[in-house]
Parts: structure tokens; C-alpha cells; sequence
């Protein structure tokens, strides 16, 4: 008779498959011939093996980088009127009118409608909370912000300088940005491409190998933007003194990275 060794399960089979087996020689004693062909049914050993005909891929997977130094070429700014003043109807006339004041400085500096944004426009009561006592109206508090890109870095001093002498209360910072991202991309992208291509050369020709083709990529792109600290409105009776002095701005560098990791057929 056959058995299974294979585990737990596969014995127990075994000897029910015994108990038949002797079973039937108790009765092919009794029936003699009648019964002389019953034989006992054989166990069976089940496999979960699956053959598969697909190849098993060998790779070499290494990571590339490509570095772009660059120079922005534009710069956004916002300007802000905030003023307070005893109605919320005066509020609002006074920081329309100066608005328009600081937005018509922008635009004598040859900075097109399209560049200029209105980002916030708010209202509020302002109260005063004295001691053991209810809230006290003091006002209303009207903000009005607009974003400026200036495509002409040499302008953005005086943007900044108009925008505060034609009434602007803030300036909430600078970004430095490059118009065309994508070219200086393309371009960090082609030299992290290649070091990956280097490196995977350098393994396979060490190991005796040949590169056939590439399973798979994927990327990382690092493209910063460039920020300046904010900047707030000069103290009362400051501007005069500090208007032969313009805003000094500094748009520096940064560079556009790339990692990639690429995944090489070897053979």
C-alpha cells in the first residue's frame, strides 16, 4: 500500500486508508472469491506548484541626480492697504482711494493688468476689551492686498518703494520664481538620466554583465521657489528720509534637482 509523509493530514489518510484496506480481507475471507478483485483505494499526494513559463527578470536598479543652477527671472510681491476708521463706509472709502493710488504707481512702472491681483479684500470691527466691562466698538478695519509679478527684476525695488509712497501699509514678502520651468527640467532630467546610465555601466561591466534595456523609472523633481524675508512699512516720517535709498533686493540662485531611479535589464 502507498503512504504520504508529507504531513499531519497526510497520515491520518494513511491509516483510514489501512482500516479499508483490512476491512476488505475480513470480508474477502468470509466471501472468498466473490470479493477477491475489491482492492483498497490508494492515497493520493496533492501538489501547489504552479509551473510558469515567464522569465524572472534580473535587474540592476541605481539612482541618478541632475542639478540645474539657476537664476530667477521674475518676482512676485504683494502690497496691502490696512486702515481703521470710525464707520465701516469710511473704512472702505479710504482704503478704495489708496488703493488705486498704490495700484496706479505699479502701473506707471510699466507692469501690465495682467500681473496685478487683488488676493484680499476684508472688513472687521475692531473693540477695545476694558476690565470687568462689555466690548467697546472702536472702529472698522478694512485690508485690501494685491500680488504683483514683476517680470523685470530691475523694476522690483521700485515697485516696492512706488507701492509704499503711493499709500501701501505692507509688504508681505518676495518670491523669486523662473518663467520657463520646464526647459530647465528637461534639462536636469537628461543629466540625472545619464548618471543613472554611468553608474549601471560601471556594475555591469565589474560583474561580467551587459545592460539590455530598462524595467522601470520614476523621478523626483526639487524646484524651489525663492523667498525674501518680509518686509514692513518704514516708521512714521522714515520714507522721506530713506526715499534716495531704494529697497535693496537680492534675487540670488538656486538649482533645479532631479533624482531618478531606473531599474536596468542585465543578462
Amino acid at each position: 500500500m502507498d503512504s504520504i509523509t508529507t504531513g499531519g493530514p497526510s497520515r491520518s489518510r494513511g491509516i483510514r486508508l489501512t482500516v479499508v484496506a483490512v476491512a476488505a480481507l475480513a470480508v474477502g475471507l468470509v466471501a472468498g472469491p466473490v470479493l477477491a478483485g475489491v482492492t483498497a483505494p490508494r492515497p493520493y499526494a496533492a501538489s501547489n506548484a504552479v509551473a510558469s513559463d515567464t522569465p524572472t527578470e534580473h535587474t540592476i536598479t541605481v539612482s541618478g541626480l541632475g542639478k540645474v543652477t539657476v537664476i530667477p527671472d521674475l518676482a512676485h510681491v504683494q502690497l496691502g492697504v490696512q486702515i481703521q476708521k470710525p464707520t465701516a463706509k469710511a473704512a472702505r472709502d479710504a482704503a478704495a482711494t489708496t488703493m488705486a493710488n498704490v495700484v496706479a504707481a505699479i502701473k506707471k512702472l510699466n507692469v501690465d493688468d495682467k500681473d496685478i491681483q487683488t488676493t484680499q479684500v476684508s472688513l472687521s470691527a475692531v473693540y477695545d476689551y476694558p476690565s470687568n466691562s462689555a466690548p467697546v466698538l472702536r472702529g472698522y478695519q478694512l485690508t485690501n492686498q494685491v500680488a504683483i509679478t514683476v517680470r523685470d527684476l530691475s523694476k522690483l525695488s521700485d515697485v516696492i518703494d512706488g507701492g509704499v509712497a503711493a499709500g501701501a501699509t505692507t509688504v508681505d514678502g518676495i518670491s523669486f520664481d523662473v518663467a520657463d520651468r520646464t526647459s530647465l527640467e528637461a534639462q536636469a532630467r537628461d543629466a540625472a538620466a545619464k548618471d543613472a546610465r554611468a553608474k549601471a555601466d560601471v556594475y555591469a561591466k565589474s560583474l561580467g554583465l551587459s545592460i539590455t534595456g530598462v524595467a522601470s523609472v520614476s523621478e523626483q523633481v526639487s524646484t524651489p521657489v525663492w523667498y525674501s524675508p518680509n518686509y514692513a512699512m518704514p516708521a512714521a516720517g522714515a520714507l522721506d528720509k530713506a526715499a534716495s535709498t531704494p529697497t535693496p533686493v537680492q534675487a540670488g540662485s538656486t538649482d533645479v534637482t532631479i533624482t531618478v531611479q531606473v531599474s536596468f535589464l542585465i543578462n
